[in-house]
């Protein structure tokens, strides 16, 4: 033990009694399949080396002290090596301060939070993180795509564009702003390449838990090319979600092309037609989202002002690491679109819709 530098060994025994007998009191197997104790438990071996080092003077070498002694004691098979120690320390030093997250970390898993902890330093982005690893069971690895994928920066920072706060009631607005992101990464659908509305319409339905993760927590998914009946004709939606929190169905149309003007009122109508024939008495507004492959932002602005119904425009990404040269050698995805269509004879149908 005098390796440690301690002035005091038995203060450092007293410690040990106390860690063991902490543990002991939480009933270690008991405690590992409830993640909160587990948690709890963590949180209080991390506060207690902090404040021993702290009031004995002692250094680093405690920690691998009391990694041996608590393996040893307790067989080895606890999770309670030098690193996960070093690890419990950190936690209670991330979050002593911050009473609003020490509040939810207790709510996911040790590996969410060690991941978490690692990647993101903002606290604002933490909560977010944490926050939709409880509301979405996210696990270790979906966590870490998500962080990847910055969805923290795309739900949140991000300046999206809608018209929610004019078309919908102040909360409710607010509401449907979290819900959407300005970019959504369909990287997921495995296309590579420019394609027609169609085929990224089928990749997502064929692969519609993964686009339900993207889109984000309280979309239920209810049908593509979704049927409207109305006394004079039929019309169909791309996609049709059902949203749990806002209490709305959501509308999604795909565009491969660039935003256009006469999309926002196409949408409009579209969710007139789902308020008036679709929509339940007691749900909100039905609101829509135009995912775009390219837009310009200006235009986006001026095409929703006059615009009553809840109308957000959002972008997409088909693939995310792209090399610029690779980008700009890529066909005019308006153009494909026109050829692949004449080359199926089915111009003039589509165009006619």
């Amino acid at each position: 033990m005098t390796e440690l530098n301690m002035s005091d060994l038995a203060a450092y025994k007293d410690f040990f009694e106390q860690a063991k007998l902490q543990i002991q009191k939480t009933q270690l197997q008991a405690m590992l399949s409830t993640n909160r104790k587990l948690i709890t438990l963590y949180w209080w071996i991390g506060e207690h080396i902090v404040q021993s080092q702290k009031k004995y003077g002692w250094g680093k070498s405690v920690v691998e002290h009391l990694s041996k002694d608590l393996r040893i004691t307790l067989g080895g098979k606890f999770g309670f090596s030098v690193q996960n120690l070093w690890y419990m320390r950190q936690f209670y030093l991330e979050y002593k301060d911050k009473p609003d997250l020490q509040q939810l970390v207790g709510e996911i898993p040790w590996g969410q939070n060690l991941l978490i902890m690692s990647r993101i330093k903002d606290t604002d982005a933490r909560m977010y993180y944490i926050k939709a690893t409880i509301e979405c069971a996210w696990s270790r690895d979906i966590l870490s795509l998500q962080i990847h994928a910055k969805a923290y920066e795309r739900q949140i920072l991000a300046k999206k564009q809608h018209n929610f706060l004019t078309a919908l009631p102040e909360a409710l607005a607010q509401q449907a702003d979290n819900a959407m992101k300005d970019v959504y990464m369909l990287d997921i659908l495995g296309i590579t390449k420019p394609v027609i509305e169609a085929v990224i319409e089928q990749q997502m339905v064929k692969k519609i838990q993964e686009v339900i993760l993207e889109l984000g927590y309280g979309f239920s998914f209810i049908g593509n090319q979704y049927r409207i009946v109305t006394p004079q004709s039929d019309y169909f939606i791309d996609l049709l979600f059902y949203h749990r929190k806002l209490q709305s169905l959501v509308a999604i149309e795909l565009k491969a092309t660039k935003f256009k003007p006469e999309f926002a009122g196409k949408m409009n109508f579209y969710l007139n037609l789902l308020d008036d024939f679709v929509k339940e008495p007691h749900e909100n507004p039905s609101i829509g989202i135009i995912l775009c492959g390219e837009r310009n932002r200006f235009e986006v602005e001026y095409a929703l002002r006059g615009i009553d119904k809840p109308v957000g425009i959002a972008g997409y990404e088909l693939t995310r690491d792209l090399p610029d040269k690779l980008k700009n050698s890529l066909p005019d995805p308006e153009k494909l679109e026109e050829k692949i269509l004449f080359e199926l004879g089915l111009d003039e149908k589509y165009k006619s819709n």
